[in-house]
């Protein structure tokens, strides 16, 4: 019989993902788009790098990063008294990383098709930065934001080298379903492993619905207009 504890840490993990993700990536998206210093392609680079390292070769390094044989991690834990591996936590911090990109990409293309007399019109106004993003430009991506935060939120419940990296399996804690999966696998278990995949594609497929679906809709939406 199926464990729904695994597949209910991989929606939380997801979930909290999504949301830090929606309140850091929407300033860093931003900045990329309207600075115009010439360094920005490099932290471009650095946010995207996650879509094409291998996960475990991102998990290793953030497992050495955390661990307190470490520096950061060793004054983490001394200092602040935190700990980041084998925790949930811990999950957190590398899915943020991982799927960062997720979130950031489809923002910033959001904000550089937006038409420039929008951000123009707002300065002659004497808008200030805060009141542009809040009031003019965020209303007019939203596409951008719900595409950006469905995929950062599918992007998470799917992960596994990164999240085996850093949290191992304990129960109740950070065994997610792709975990999960893995390790009724490897004890042999291929039904109750076929149940959690199904269970992952099923919500996967609905996700990537969801997508689809809202920028069709806005697209139709902007051929009115």
């Amino acid at each position: 019989m199926i464990d729904w504890l695994p597949l209910w840490l991989s929606l939380k993990l997801a979930f909290i993902t999504m949301i830090i993700l929606l309140v850091i990536g929407i300033p860093i998206a931003w900045w990329l788009a309207y600075s115009r210093r010439r360094w920005t392609v490099i932290a471009e680079a650095i946010i995207s790098l996650p879509m094409v390292l291998p996960p475990s070769v991102l998990g290793f390094y953030l497992l050495l990063a955390f661990s307190p044989a470490g520096s950061f991690g060793h004054a983490l834990d001394r200092v602040l008294d935190i700990r980041l591996v084998f925790t949930f936590p811990g999950l957190v911090v590398a899915s943020l990383i991982y799927s960062l990109p997720f979130m950031v990409n489809p923002l910033l293309a959001g904000f550089k098709n937006l038409p420039p007399n929008l951000l123009e019109a707002s300065q002659t106004l004497g808008k200030s930065g805060w009141t542009t993003l809040r009031r003019i430009l965020l209303p007019n991506i939203r596409a951008s934001l719900i595409t950006g935060a469905i995929l950062s939120f599918a992007h998470t419940i799917g992960e596994f080298g990164v999240v085996m990296m850093i949290g191992g399996s304990i129960p109740g804690q950070t065994r997610v379903a792709s975990v999960a999966i893995y390790d009724e696998q490897q004890s042999g278990n291929y039904s109750l492993a076929n149940n959690y995949a199904i269970t992952l594609l099923s919500l996967s497929f609905a996700i990537l619905l969801i997508v689809y679906a809202v920028n069709r809709h806005f697209n139709k939406s902007r051929s009115i207009l």
